[in-house]
């Protein structure tokens, strides 16, 4: 199964906008905008590939999302 990050934002903010601030990472399943913890996301949210899961400390990542995605990868 492909998954993908998408991002969630700071209440008012939108993927619409150039360096929107990223609240949290969430994890998600093909290109979909339900993060596996169960949020519904922005379809315009940036999204990053799943390589790049919990390599860098300084970006929030969703526990939930994060328990779940490592059940279902290798």
């Amino acid at each position: 199964m492909q998954h993908e990050m998408r991002a969630e934002y700071e209440e008012g903010s939108s993927g619409r906008v150039a360096g929107a601030p990223v609240k949290i990472w969430h994890m998600v399943r093909g290109i979909g905008t339900t993060a596996m913890c169960g949020r519904e996301l922005n379809p315009d949210a940036e999204t990053q590939s799943a390589e790049v899961w919990a390599t860098d400390d300084s970006v929030p990542f969703c526990h939930s999302c994060g328990a779940m995605y490592l059940r279902e990868v290798p």
